[in-house]
């Protein structure tokens, strides 16, 4: 069990949580922020006293982020739109930042995310991070928002770089592949400005990010891939000469959560299988189930290859438990980096 840091605990974690925010673009990626990914039929249920109750859990317990996806129709109809939930999510909790992980921008126009996020930058300065993944695990969710899934990742390079340049203030003029802008501007700018960072994996995600992304959010990945990964990136902007390198990187990991580790494999067993048709025996190594301790050790090697981030995708019981352990592993790793 892991004590609550109380009131004042929460606005101090909190605070410190905005500032590591905020650190992706002063360049200081040292301080290790832990995130919680909650059910979305719980945040976006029609409860609200639940949905604010379990938020100011989040913060009371020491977590600093909470993690939300973004789904259109998902294997079989599933979904959670990202810019909502995270609206959801900044107006119930003052203090609490979001990260979207990961936004489709590749399905939405480059005007509709910058006003988006405009409009969420204004109510929430400096607590949103944008994760932008091209998506395709569903390629009947790129099609069906009539969008050839073989053109995704070209979208989305276009996308990021006008997305930038429209949050930037800029007026925009463009006449791309997929895009065209006549005299486009989208004020209020955000201020701070708006971190994003590139999902996926492979060397597309090393390019895409050392080339336009602040960062990279890893998933389903090793330590030691997510360490190759990093290090690729880094030696990719460093090659194109980019003056500002992404400093943000993180992992967002799936993980049974229990006292009990046969309960903990067969609670994410479930949820994996539910969610993606993947079978856990295929991904044992990828998602780690036990108790906290076990799962904090088994991220600590992410930490040691440069992870300044870390968001758990918790299987268990309930979303109040998922919370309680994933403070407790949070608490956990804070102290092991800590001597190391």
């Amino acid at each position: 069990m892991v004590e609550s840091v109380g009131r004042e605990g929460s606005a101090v974690n909190a605070v410190n949580a905005v500032s590591a925010v905020k650190a992706v673009n002063s360049g200081d990626a040292s301080a290790l922020t832990v995130g919680i990914s909650l059910p979305w039929d719980v945040l976006m249920s029609a409860d609200p006293v639940r949905r604010r109750a379990l938020l100011a859990s989040v913060a009371d317990s020491g977590i600093d982020v909470v993690t939300v996806g973004d789904h259109i129709s998902f294997h079989g109809g599933v979904g959670f739109e990202g810019m909502v939930t995270a609206s959801t999510v900044l107006a119930t909790h003052d203090r609490l930042p979001v990260l979207i992980g990961v936004y489709l921008l590749g399905l939405r126009h480059p005007m509709l995310a910058a006003r988006q996020i405009s409009t969420l930058t204004g109510m929430a300065p400096g607590r949103l991070i944008l994760g932008v993944g091209v998506g395709g695990d569903d390629r009947r969710e790129i099609a069906n928002t009539g969008i050839d899934p073989s053109t995704r990742g070209r979208r989305v390079d276009e996308s990021l770089g006008l997305l930038r340049r429209l949050l930037d203030g800029e007026e925009v003029t463009h006449e791309g592949e997929f895009f065209s802008l006549d005299r486009a501007k989208i004020l209020p700018t955000p201020e701070p400005q708006v971190p994003m960072v590139i999902g996926g994996k492979g060397e597309v995600a090393v390019r895409r990010t050392a080339a336009l992304g602040d960062g990279w959010l890893g998933i389903f990945a090793t330590a030691r891939r997510f360490t190759e990964t990093r290090e690729q990136i880094l030696e990719e902007a460093d090659r194109i000469g980019r003056a500002t390198p992404p400093t943000w990187f993180g992992v967002s990991a799936w993980c049974g959560l229990d006292d009990d580790r046969v309960k903990a494999e067969a609670t994410l067993s479930a949820d994996l299988e539910d969610l993606y048709g993947m079978s856990y025996d295929k991904i044992r190594h990828l998602a780690p189930a036990g108790d906290a301790r076990h799962v904090a050790e088994w991220l600590m090697p992410f930490i040691e290859g440069g992870a300044g981030h870390v968001t758990l995708v918790p299987a268990g019981p309930c979303a109040e438990a998922g919370v309680e352990m994933v403070a407790e592993v949070a608490s956990i790793l804070r102290s092991t980096a800590s001597r190391t």
